[in-house]
């Protein structure tokens, strides 16, 4: 705790420093972009379990079913290379509001379960099937770039994103006459991936046919700089 203060006192020591030597020298400010587009490589079925119960053991232990269910059911479509993941866990009171006032109502149960495979994987179509056989649940689909892939790209991106602002620099320099500048702070942010629109369905129990599977657009990737040189 007491290393974490230092930290902040030092942080705000400096800054004001910080700002005062860009306005007492010469600078150029650049902002240096790379950007690609590529085909998304991972889709995710999200779905979102929920269940109300009296006590929380009886909460607890539907939504347990439920998630077994699916389980199953994907084991038994025999589907390859898929990972079934359940993440944000949580049991609340069950609060009513109505007219002004509150009254609790047992307890309501969450929980996120992920199915993640590949966006060329041939049996997308079953885990669908997989999923309404499951029970009635609600899900989005999307479409994304792995996180391995986007890490495989970001050393070359942000070698590119500089390379744009050293040319923007010396393009500045050299239409004004300024002999040589040299780099005096550089910033990275993080950007964003864009994705395409989730699509939601509703899996019914009662065997509906499936829905179509989306075919997803190439998405795009950014990496940007801010590369301060001094002259």
């Amino acid at each position: 705790m007491k290393n974490y203060l230092t930290l902040i006192l030092a942080i705000a020591f400096f800054a004001p420093a910080l700002a005062q030597d860009d306005m007492s020298v010469p600078l150029i400010e650049v902002e240096g972009y790379s950007e690609r587009k590529i085909a998304p490589d991972e889709a995710n079925f999200q779905i979102n379990l929920e269940e109300k119960a009296m006590k929380v053991p009886d909460a607890v232990q539907v939504l347990n079913k439920k998630t077994e269910r699916l389980a199953q059911a994907l084991k038994k479509a025999k589907i390859q290379d898929y990972k079934l993941i359940a993440d944000n866990y949580s049991v609340n009171v069950n609060r009513i509001y109505r007219s002004g006032s509150s009254k609790d109502s047992g307890y309501v149960a969450r929980q996120t379960l992920r199915v993640v495979t590949s966006s060329k994987n041939e049996d997308l179509q079953k885990i669908v099937e997989a999923i309404q056989n499951a029970g009635d649940m609600s899900y989005n689909l999307s479409f994304q770039v792995s996180e391995t892939t986007e890490k495989s790209l970001q050393d070359e991106m942000l070698r590119e994103a500089l390379k744009d602002a050293e040319r923007k620099a010396k393009l500045i320099s050299e239409t004004l006459g300024i002999r040589s500048i040299q780099v005096h702070r550089v910033s990275l942010e993080a950007q964003p991936v864009t994705y395409p629109k989730m699509e939601m369905m509703r899996a019914q129990a009662d065997g509906a046919a499936a829905p179509p599977m989306l075919n997803p657009d190439d998405q795009r990737l950014q990496k940007r700089v801010v590369v301060k040189y001094t002259y």
